[in-house]
């Protein structure tokens, strides 16, 4: 089953950027669905997510804020 990963991410958030090229880097060798939206248009997701971007969510459940740490990041997807 192929696992899901949602980044909540803003414009210009250079922390946002810096996790997403890593999660591309490990989707290059690992296959899962990747979806990246940004919070900057939607009230609801400003309110929820604005102090905490990027937030980094495997198959809907919060895994990582701010920073990703790639090793647990891998072992996650692969279980």
């Amino acid at each position: 089953m192929i696992k899901k990963v949602t980044v909540y991410s803003r414009s210009g958030c250079h922390l946002c950027e810096i996790a997403i090229d890593k999660i591309k880097l490990v989707n290059s060798e690992i296959d899962f669905e990747l979806e990246i939206k940004l919070i900057d248009d939607d009230k609801t997701l400003q309110e929820k997510y604005s102090d905490e971007v990027p937030v980094i969510l495997i198959d809907d459940q919060v895994h990582d804020y701010w920073r990703i740490d790639v090793e647990r990041f891998i072992r996650a997807i692969k279980s």
